[in-house]
């Protein structure tokens, strides 16, 4: 006899579930329990909406199907803003959720789940009975596996303690899938469009850097002589490449947007061409013609006009176009020649000028940033969180690939950047994780520190602390508006992680980050800088946000 918790367990274990974050509660207890039992590593977070984004960060580092496990009512509806992120994002994830039994009259914990997770973007499922458990568990990983998205498995508290008699592991092996081609005729018309431009962009947002496209859209470019770029999701897929001008919109460099306004063609791979990738609007000329690749067909042409609409995989069309390509012999030198190489090699955000601050007692963000980007090892997560201070570790800090760049903002919380940093420290233990916070974000998940000290974690937290909600404050103050209610006194975030028993140190000049090094060297534990950011500079992609409103 197996009881319904342990066949959960176990098979999740045996499909590749090594790491699961989460919350015990009593509806959760002997599931978290049976998987930890079946051999895989459990997490305990401070709040049920830090486990989800422990989880979703872990996803974005790693590869792997983040998991989560809560209790029901509450407990879920908890972890709902970490989900939506997760959805919007189309992170692969799975949350066993305890769920009240089917047909209950009444419970404090009552209450829809399977709507809720319908409605923020999630996928419901459900464990149908003790004999079909180990299958509702097996299918739920797998179609947050094939679909890349979130599933809830809500698990009746009714049924988790029965048992039944069988082999939870006796299941039938899952087909193999091809990732979706898309038509020969869809094809054929980006052939065309490409066979007579001159001068194409590609631009590989989140759907580019879950299929692993990159060898397939650098052969794309390498024959068209494209220009690449990413969106801000997609950003690192195209790391270190000569001709990459980096991230395409509102964190676009000076040199990135002269560029991209040359572009006769635009190719979008996985990304939705929304207002923030394109400058709203603005960034690529009104000439251009648009492809939009996706494999969701509802998302072509959904925030931006396009030319032609393919729906595929972005690393399968990318092959395909190439083969058409081949088989009519076009190359072009587009963009691809020694001075455009050379510019971009020269012109990267770093290097261009800036007027520094000078305010005393305080860094200006961007020079916090060059130097944290010089000090830090080039294999590096760089977890975001959203504010104001958004745009200097997107802009600065360099990170070694897709996976080295964890971007919760589909959203755009606050709050998220802190857990997401967690969860990446656990996927990529071989990578220094970065979790770049605003102190508005950092206060908001205040628990999650003393997560990060209680296991130890290698991982180094960034506070801009600029203290205010500095978006509020940059966007209506300048209209004379009153924004003393985004301002705070100033925290000290270096005093809140000792007393969580971490390292935290204070900076207010270049100088004071010398003990970093000496940290780098030992990492034995999460050590936390609380950055005292000018509040006076203004993020130069916030103007330009703010500007097109």
């Amino acid at each position: 006899m197996v009881k319904v918790a342990e066949a959960i367990g176990r098979a999740l274990a045996a499909r590749g579930v090594e790491v699961f974050f989460g919350l015990l509660g009593s509806g959760n207890f002997a599931v978290t329990n049976a998987l930890r039992a079946a051999g895989a590593r459990f997490y305990s977070s401070r709040h049920e909406g830090g486990a989800v984004s422990m989880a979703d960060g872990y996803a974005r580092a790693c590869g792997k199907v983040g998991v989560c496990s809560v209790h029901q009512g509450p407990g879920f509806t908890n972890t709902l803003t970490g989900l939506t992120e997760a959805a919007k994002s189309r992170t692969p994830l799975l949350v066993l959720a305890a769920d009240t039994p089917a047909g209950a009259l009444w419970s404090n914990f009552k209450v829809d789940q399977g709507s809720l997770a319908r409605t923020v973007g999630a996928i419901p499922e459900r464990v149908r009975g003790p004999a079909t458990a180990a299958e509702d568990a097996a299918r739920a990983l797998r179609r947050a596996t094939v679909e890349r998205r979130p599933v809830v498995l809500n698990i009746p508290v009714d049924v988790v303690e029965e048992s039944f008699e069988g082999d939870p592991l006796d299941l039938p092996a899952p087909p193999a899938l091809e990732p979706p081609r898309p038509s020969d005729r869809s094809v054929d018309r980006v052939v065309e469009l490409l066979a007579s431009s001159e001068r194409p962009v590609i631009v590989a947002g989140r759907g580019a850097a879950l299929s692993g496209a990159r060898p397939a859209l650098e052969a794309l470019g390498e024959r068209v002589g494209a220009l690449l770029a990413t969106s801000a999701m997609g950003n690192g897929v195209f790391a270190a490449h000569p001709y990459s001008a980096g991230i395409s919109g509102g964190f676009s460099s000076p040199l990135a947007v002269e560029k991209l306004a040359g572009a006769d063609v635009v190719l979008a791979f996985g990304a939705t061409l929304n207002r923030w990738t394109t400058r709203h609007g603005r960034l690529f000329p009104g000439s251009a013609r648009v492809v939009q690749v996706d494999l969701d067909e509802e998302a072509i042409g959904a925030l931006h006009p396009v030319d032609v609409g393919v729906v595929g995989d972005a690393a399968a069309t990318a092959w395909a176009v190439v083969e058409g390509l081949d088989r009519r012999g076009v190359r072009r030198e587009g963009f691809r020649d020694e001075e455009t190489a050379r510019e971009i090699s020269a012109r990267r955000w770093r290097d261009e000028p800036y007027e520094e601050s000078d305010a005393d007692g305080f860094i200006d963000p961007r020079t916090l940033s060059i130097a944290l980007d010089d000090l830090l090892p080039e294999e590096r997560t760089v977890s975001t969180d959203s504010g104001h201070f958004l745009g200097y570790p997107s802009m600065y800090l360099a990170v070694p690939d897709a996976r080295g760049f964890v971007f919760p903002n589909a959203f755009q919380s606050v709050g998220l950047g802190l857990a997401c940093g967690i969860g990446a420290a656990v996927g990529r233990p071989d990578r220094l994780s970065v979790a770049a916070v605003g102190d508005g974000g950092a206060l908001m998940a205040l628990g999650e520190l003393e997560t990060a000290a209680r296991y130890r974690l290698p991982m180094l937290v960034v506070v801009y602390n600029d203290a205010a909600y500095g978006a509020e404050v940059h966007h209506f103050g300048p209209m004379g508006r009153p924004v003393d209610l985004a301002q705070f006194p100033e925290t000290d975030f270096a005093a809140l992680t000792r007393a969580a028993g971490a390292e935290g140190l204070t900076v207010r000049r270049r100088e004071d980050l010398a003990p970093l090094k000496a940290w780098l060297g030992r990492r034995d534990g999460p050590l936390v800088i609380d950055a005292k950011v000018d509040p006076r500079v203004r993020a130069g992609w916030l103007e330009e946000a703010f500007r097109a409103h």
